[in-house]
């Protein structure tokens, strides 16, 4: 909150008119009703902490690998968007479900061989793995030392010097100013890492809030931006040895991209990246086939044209395999 309102703040000097307007749309989105709970999709695996929950589907196990800082449900959000409603028809949908940060102190390399890997071998047979965000580099790590069917990435970094260089030098600002209260916690906030995605683009994070507060609060629209916004502030923090690896190995060295982490899988891949995407630039995709999608970071998840840009387009790769 007070980050938010620091962006306002300095909105407000240039544009007090969608200063007020933010703040209005602030309001609204605290006094907004809340939809229902979703029903836990049920466990049919679990290691540790994490597990694989079954999304529905039959045949050929496809498994949604989503990112370590937000929840898991961004990939199953509700009936309209749900990515694993859209791909049940292509195999069984089994998600996984990384559980409590604080029962997971683990870097990302052994998220990947203490959880990942085996909740794979639980399934008992190759699975297609298809991963968003930071879950599609851990899936494609994954992939390169277990027996898959294919990989998809969506808006998954593998190379990072394809950051632009002040991205980078924020990244590593942001690793000394926020790692003594880190080592104090165990953990990387969740708000330190929001602080971070807020200012990858500051002026649509306040212009979001204010177009916000024009919507009328029972619509389809207004519903969708409450439950994306409660997605994106309820995310657990980032267990501490995995915020060191994932800053000074792969946006400090980038030894994803060199090929000194994890090597790269040798079957089909594909990778869907976002145009818009301030948080994952094209440039940083993995190489091999792509397809570039017209959205954001997220919106290419849960945005009004994913069935026609994302879910079409991945289950006809799905049906190739």
């Amino acid at each position: 909150m007070p980050l938010f309102l620091e962006l306002v703040r300095r909105a407000g000097g240039h544009d007090p008119a969608l200063a007020a307007d933010a703040l209005s749309g602030l309001r609204a989105y605290q006094r907004a009703p809340r939809a229902p709970t979703t029903i836990q999709r049920l466990a049919v695996a679990q290691v540790g902490a994490a597990s694989l929950r079954d999304c529905g589907g039959s045949g050929a196990p496809i498994v949604l690998v989503p990112s370590l800082i937000n929840p898991p449900h961004i990939l199953d959000l509700d009936p309209d968007c749900s990515l694993a409603d859209a791909l049940a028809g292509s195999g069984r949908i089994l998600l996984v479900d990384w559980g409590a940060a604080r029962d997971r102190p683990l870097s990302l390399t052994e998220h990947i061989s203490e959880l990942l890997l085996p909740l794979l071998r639980q399934i008992g047979q190759p699975a297609v793995l298809i991963g968003y965000c930071l879950g599609g580099t851990l899936a494609l790590a994954a992939a390169s030392t277990i027996a898959t069917r294919g990989v998809a990435t969506l808006a998954a970094p593998w190379r990072f010097t394809g950051y632009p260089d002040d991205a980078r030098e924020a990244v590593a600002r942001l690793r000394n100013d926020a790692w003594p209260g880190a080592q104090a916690l165990g953990l990387m906030p969740m708000e330190v890492l929001q602080a971070a995605f807020w200012s990858l683009d500051p002026q649509r994070t306040v212009a979001k809030f204010a177009s916000f507060g024009t919507l009328d609060p029972a619509s389809p629209e207004a519903r969708r931006f409450v439950a994306l916004e409660d997605w994106a502030n309820g995310g657990e923090a980032l267990p501490l040895a995995a915020a060191a690896e994932l800053v000074d190995d792969l946006f400090g060295a980038d030894r994803s991209g060199s090929g000194t982490w994890f090597g790269l899988p040798g079957v089909p891949t594909l990778h869907f990246t976002a145009a818009n995407d301030r948080i994952v630039p094209a440039a940083t995709a993995a190489p091999g086939a792509t397809v570039a999608v017209p959205s954001g970071h997220v919106g290419m998840i849960v945005g009004r044209r994913a069935r026609d840009q994302l879910h079409r387009p991945l289950n006809d790769w799905l049906a190739r395999l």
